[in-house]
């Protein structure tokens, strides 16, 4: 799986990770497997400790505000908003009823998931590795996940005088669930790109883009 080859992880226990991967609707409809809740569990407190340790011994800031970034980088948006930048989600097994309605609680979800089985399966250190490739980057960008960056980008925009537009580029279905490709354009220039299953979703990465690439 693309998601763990990039980052140099092979799985000893195969059944650990597909559990990580199963929603209940699956599950339920197949009673030889395990679905990812309690692997979530485990996997949110590895994730709450990684993030704890990099505050820790990266800053010198107060426990009130590294609290405060941890829940940042922890909360459901980020969780979903890594998991499609790797490409978790194009793996996540659904049952026939939850098909077409993969959420970002779920892939927030399986994300916690896939963590637990990382820890469980290889240890600390290489969950901590895998984590710290993924996260860091993004606090490196100081990427606020609790911002509208449709909006913040709008606001920066307006200061300049200039047209601002985002356009649907591309529209199809991968194992029946909707994915809407779009790019934002600022005086009729691609500034950024973003993929999701709605078209809020992908307006609203595409803007995370530009604001992150061309507009700090």
């Amino acid at each position: 799986m693309e998601f763990l080859k990039k980052f140099n992880i092979s799985f000893k226990n195969k059944e650990l990770l597909q559990s990580a991967l199963t929603h209940s609707s699956y599950s339920n409809e197949h009673k030889d497997c395990t679905n990812y809740e309690r692997l979530e569990y485990l996997g949110d407190a590895v994730l709450e400790l990684v993030t704890s340790e990099y505050f820790y011994l990266h800053t010198d800031y107060k426990e009130g505000k590294m609290t405060k970034l941890r829940a940042s980088y922890v909360c459901e948006k980020a969780l979903a908003t890594y998991a499609k930048a790797i490409g978790i989600d194009k793996y996540i097994r659904l049952g026939h009823g939850q098909m077409h309605n993969l959420n970002d609680t779920i892939i927030a979800d399986v994300f916690e998931a896939v963590v637990g089985a990382i820890y469980l399966d290889q240890g600390f250190l290489v969950a901590k590795k895998y984590i710290d490739a993924i996260i860091v980057p993004y606090i490196n960008k100081q990427i606020d996940f609790n911002v509208d960056y449709k909006t913040k980008l709008q606001e920066l925009v307006q200061t300049g005088k200039k047209s601002l537009n985002y356009d649907v580029v591309k529209e199809y279905e991968i194992n029946h669930k909707k994915v809407f490709e779009v790019v934002v354009k600022i005086d009729n220039i691609v500034y950024g790109k973003g993929k999701g299953s709605s078209k809020k979703e992908a307006e609203q990465l595409a803007a995370l883009d530009a604001y992150n690439k061309s507009y700090r």
